[in-house]
């Protein structure tokens, strides 16, 4: 099995960025945990704080691997592009926020996004990742 983990803007800053809300945890550190867990399983990661690479990575993986989970940050609530990136392709989609977006401003209450997802995962922190993988392997 091979997933895909997509983090958008500002997701490189974890660990540093608002730790009351995201955490001290980085993604890196994270990410070798998840390795750790699910080592029967290839887990490829992408973050770019640009829209458009975010797009590129959704439609080079979006037909090749039997998951992408997607955390597209401030983008889920603004990109048009990127839900038409995800309607687009074969491989299912899991969006995941580490905070509980609808526990935050108002804006933030929109998923653009999630419509085109098997399902959203949101404010479990960082153990959103490792559930939107069990989805995947508990797929019928």
């Amino acid at each position: 099995m091979r997933i895909q983990i997509i983090n958008g803007p500002n997701l490189n800053l974890l660990g540093l960025r608002e730790p009351t809300i995201y955490g001290a945890e980085s993604f890196d550190a994270y990410l070798e945990k998840l390795r750790t867990l699910y080592s029967i399983i290839e887990i490829d990661y992408f973050q770019s704080n640009v829209e458009g690479e975010l797009i590129n990575k959704i439609h080079e993986t979006g037909f090749s691997y039997d998951g992408i989970i997607l955390n597209g940050g401030a983008y889920t609530h603004t990109s048009v592009a990127i839900a038409d990136a995800i309607a687009g392709i074969q491989t299912p989609v899991v969006e995941v926020h580490i905070s509980n977006i609808y526990a935050r401003e108002e804006y933030r209450h929109v998923s653009l996004t999630g419509k085109n997802c098997k399902g959203v995962l949101t404010g479990f922190g960082l153990d959103g990742y490792r559930l939107a993988i069990e989805s995947f392997l508990n797929q019928n």
